[in-house]
């Protein structure tokens, strides 16, 4: 089979505008969907070139799902493709748009690339993507334009705002009182390139510790000592929605604290 940017640099007929390097990020996440029944949505259809790109790549068992602003895109749909027209930063269009084509296992967002656009696509559909799933927002770099809403800096750009949910894949680590949610169950991964950021899916279990071997380097009471908080630690990852329970390890925690 083809490599995308074989198939990219073959490509005739309608228009296809991609940046280079997105290319082989593409391969890195999405070869494993190559022949399988897979479902991409790509939010920004524009002149059709990319729905050619990922039926060629991706195999005629590829159902696409396009979205753009533009009507006149519907009349690139045909068999395996569905074309919806509506605005991505309405909350109300997207909603019924995940709940009329169900399972999603890849999401670009390639549409408007403004700060309301991509949060609200991400706030509304990354919850709708299948686990295991790939999210994928293109052109980020706009989180660096006042014109698009963003601004280096800015608290309000996209880049922002995800970088931040970096902290919560080690939510089950907090130490104040937290609920771990749905984005901490189903994320593994996320992955920040020039102008892309990727987000894995996949149902992840709240993590262990795995000890084995008997030859210990400190003596026994030293062991027992911190072997406890260890498991007090690990242990906290289990009771977020018990404040009673976390208080009581947090202060037996302080308590053998205080007797080193």
């Amino acid at each position: 089979m083809d490599s995308l940017t074989e198939i990219v640099s073959k490509h005739k007929g309608r228009r296809l505008d991609k940046w280079s390097h997105y290319l082989g990020i593409y391969e890195k996440y999405l070869s494993c969907y190559r022949g399988s029944n897979v479902t991409i949505l790509e939010i920004g259809v524009n002149h059709g070139g990319s729905i050619d790109m990922w039926r060629t790549y991706l195999g005629n068992r590829c159902r696409y799902i396009g979205v753009d602003i533009n009507p006149e895109c519907k009349k690139f749909e045909s068999a395996n493709v569905s074309i919806f027209i509506g605005d991505q930063s309405d909350r109300k269009f997207l909603s019924r748009l995940a709940d009329s084509v169900g399972g999603i296992d890849i999401l670009i967002d390639d549409g408007g690339h403004s700060m309301i656009q991509q949060w609200t696509t991400f706030d509304v559909l990354y919850p709708r993507v299948a686990v295991p799933g790939v999210y994928i927002c293109e052109d980020t770099h706009t989180s660096y334009f006042s014109e698009f809403g963003g601004g280096r800096n800015s608290p309000k750009s996209f880049m922002s705002r995800i970088q931040r949910k970096v902290d919560d894949l080690n939510a089950w680590h907090y130490e104040s009182a937290y609920t771990v949610d749905d984005f901490v169950r189903t994320t593994e991964s996320m992955h920040f390139y020039d102008s892309v950021v990727v987000i894995q899916k996949r149902f992840i279990e709240p993590p262990t510790v795995i000890a084995k071997g008997d030859i210990k380097l400190f003596p026994p009471a030293e062991v027992r000592g911190e072997g406890f908080l260890r498991k007090s630690k690990r242990l906290m990852g289990f009771i977020r929605n018990r404040p009673s329970l976390y208080k009581f390890l947090l202060a037996t925690r302080q308590r053998l604290r205080s007797r080193k």
